[in-house]
């Protein structure tokens, strides 16, 4: 019993602890509060003028007409007060928290009148800053940086999923369309970064982003995206040695997968080793015994067995994410560079409720990243999976159709030219 006390006593102090740091930090009071609501449709740009700016044509024509539908669907009397109003008496719209905010942005000079159709981008630009004012919406213009150092624009809706995202960037840079293209997310402050999974809604998941932010959202090719699938074996035979891995031919694979995915239950990685986790507010690695399960990640007590009734909950992966460190040795002094992160999504600074934990090597840390993943979404991973392959394919074949057969010139009857010469055009002089 003074076990389990002790237990609950600690549990409640983490329960507070992360309460404290899930708490925003009040903004000062010379902080403009139209900046601070103009910030909640775009990511990446100063203001909402600039990420309009962005924008292309396209995008910009889109964004006008969801706007307005959404405005129809309001209260008629409202759409009709509203659309009566001169452009010096606009209605104060109703805010809310969040990203569910009406935008009350400052008045352009010059705004389109309504029934006008906007030729120039800066009239769509003013038209669309007049119909945010109307409507509650949900989306976000987003900055989305590729690996050469160029950014791409984008108009995101709480709807869409990050496959649907990946769709818009795959029109937009032409690449080849893999699927190992993936968003990730890094955050300079912890040196961390994740990619994001093709079912997340990326609007949900950037409004945990705090204002301020320096987060940056990045277009990027991962080859072990879903190598769990396309290589199996390496996290459901991990104990046996890498020749045999290697050596595992298809029909193998596709076993294991049915094995594993293919039943009414998810077959998790039964991974277990020892990894060094950092202690709390100091630069110290200590070695712990760790054991994968489908729940969370537990570890074995000093003086303890392996068995599962000795066994404590080190972390449940309801309310976490699982991240990539940069550069922990120099950092945190950590063992080696081949660390990962567990953390709460909110927690965007420095804490003692993140979980730092350190691999010997890079292949026990493609283990530990993986199977987490696997663990933590479950079906919905290989949903991802089988759902990017027939995209790919898809795409594939509208991009790159089948090349016509090769016919053979010899089968074609052979037919003089005609003796008719046509005569040469009016005004045509032969030099």
């Amino acid at each position: 019993m003074d076990d389990i006390d002790a237990m609950f006593s600690h549990l409640l102090g983490e329960m507070d602890h992360l309460s404290q740091s899930l708490v925003p930090t009040a903004d000062s009071p010379e902080v403009d509060a139209a900046s601070h609501r103009e910030h909640s449709f775009s990511i990446g740009f100063t203001d909402l003028n600039e990420s309009l700016n962005e924008l292309e044509e396209q995008d910009l024509d889109t964004l006008v007409a969801d706007l307005e539908s959404k405005i129809t669907q309001q209260d008629p009397s409202t759409c009709q007060q509203n659309s009566g109003l001169t452009d010096n008496h606009i209605a104060p719209p109703a805010m809310t928290q969040g990203f569910e905010a009406t935008a009350a942005f400052p008045q352009p000079p010059n705004t389109v009148q309504s029934g006008v159709e906007p030729q120039s981008k800066a009239d769509k630009i003013k038209l669309a800053l007049e119909k945010l004012k109307e409507a509650k919406v949900r989306k976000l213009i987003v900055k989305v940086w590729m690996s050469d150092g160029s950014s791409k624009t984008l108009m995101v809706d709480e709807r869409q999923v990050v496959r649907d995202v990946l769709d818009k960037l795959f029109e937009k840079t032409h690449c080849d369309c893999s699927i190992n293209w993936s968003l990730c997310e890094t955050n300079p402050e912890l040196q961390i970064e994740r990619g994001f999974e093709d079912h997340e809604c990326l609007v949900e998941v950037l409004s945990a982003w705090t204002r301020h932010s320096e987060n940056k959202i990045y277009f990027v090719s991962k080859p072990q995206k879903y190598v769990m699938f396309t290589d199996p074996q390496l996290f459901y035979m991990w104990k046996k040695k890498n020749a045999c891995l290697i050596g595992l031919n298809e029909q193998a694979k596709q076993l294991l997968l049915k094995e594993n995915f293919g039943g009414s239950a998810l077959i998790v990685p039964d991974l277990e080793g020892m990894l060094y986790l950092k202690e709390d507010g100091k630069k110290v690695w200590k070695p712990r015994y760790f054991m994968l399960r489908a729940s969370g990640i537990y570890y074995v007590p000093k003086g303890k067995t392996k068995s599962s009734t000795d066994l404590a909950c080190f972390v449940h992966f309801e309310k976490v994410n699982i991240y990539t460190s940069n550069n922990y040795r120099q950092k945190y002094k950590a063992p080696t560079n081949f660390c990962f992160v567990l953390k709460h999504p909110c927690i965007q600074k420095e804490s003692h409720c993140i979980k730092f934990l350190c691999c010997d090597d890079e292949r026990m840390l493609l283990l530990w990243l993986n199977s987490i993943r696997i663990a933590k979404y479950g079906t919905a991973l290989y949903k991802n999976y089988q759902a990017a392959i027939k995209r790919v394919n898809t795409l594939q074949t509208l991009h790159y159709p089948s090349p016509p057969k090769p016919t053979n010139v010899d089968n074609y009857p052979y037919e003089p030219p005609p003796d008719f010469i046509p005569p040469p055009p009016p005004g045509y002089t032969n030099v």
